[in-house]
């Protein structure tokens, strides 16, 4: 099996959501590369704060209840990410008022946005409102960009709290483009932070089209914080399609799953 070390990575973090643990000799087995190749990755992979290494492989960080700082996410899945991102642009019609939450996909999809007339963009997030900001000046879109004001989290370079929450309460707004820790039939929608998830529930509340962009990884996983049910949910963009298990669920019947 022949993979690029960044896939390789992003493959062994998917396995790791799916049962908790790794093996060293499996991955080398899996991957056809050498026992030293596999360690260096998990290295990296715990450097990042993704995962810690035991004796014989490697297990879920503390990062399974506290995400990884914005900084330490932005190379993982990104490609899946880019996929996703430029899709969820075809999504945004011209004249549409959309919002836009906090994390590493939706700067993703903030980098995509393009050949767009009079729409207007708000966020929580700063890398995404610098992005569109940029990509405004340079034309490429018309309309406007409203960055939400609240308290900053300069881990995850984004703005919460009762502030962030009442200026939503102020827009009628047609999209909301949200992120997430996990999704999982029974629990839905979830993510790792208290004060962002309230943020994100309150777009969820304030917009009449529901749009979850995730890349796999995420799939059956549940993070801290309950975002929203499934049923909430109007289109999922996301690299694969849905897991198998999940397959003729009253809760899917509704969703538009879109696979890149």
């Amino acid at each position: 099996m022949s993979v690029l070390p960044e896939e390789r990575k992003n493959e062994i973090l998917i396995e790791l959501n799916k049962v908790g643990k790794v093996k060293v000799m499996e991955l080398v087995y899996q991957f056809q590369v050498s026992e030293e190749t596999i360690r260096r990755d998990l290295m990296i992979l715990e450097e990042k704060g993704l995962l810690k290494r035991v004796y014989g492989g490697a297990i879920k960080s503390v990062f399974q209840f506290e995400e990884p700082p914005f900084t330490h996410r932005t190379t993982v899945n990104q490609d899946a990410k880019v996929q996703i991102g430029k899709k969820a642009v075809d999504l945004i019609s011209n004249g549409d008022v959309i919002v836009i939450d906090a994390g590493t996909t939706m700067l993703e999809f903030a980098k995509c946005v393009e050949n767009k007339e009079d729409i207007t963009i708000i966020t929580n997030s700063l890398p995404v409102s610098s992005v569109l900001t940029e990509t405004l000046n340079q034309n490429k879109f018309t309309g406007q960009v409203l960055l939400l004001g609240g308290q900053i989290d300069p881990k995850q370079q984004s703005i919460s709290g009762s502030l962030t929450e009442q200026m939503l309460s102020q827009f009628n707004i047609d999209k909301a483009f949200i992120s997430a820790g996990g999704v999982s039939l029974q629990n839905g929608v979830s993510n790792y932070h208290l004060h962002e998830t309230l943020v994100s529930r309150k777009m969820v509340g304030v917009s009449k089209q529901i749009i979850l962009l995730t890349d796999y990884s995420k799939m059956g996983v549940d993070t801290f914080c309950k975002v929203c049910p499934l049923d909430k949910v109007d289109v999922i963009i996301c690299e694969q399609p849905f897991p198998d298990s999940w397959k003729n669920h009253s809760k899917l019947e509704e969703i538009n799953w879109i696979q890149v």
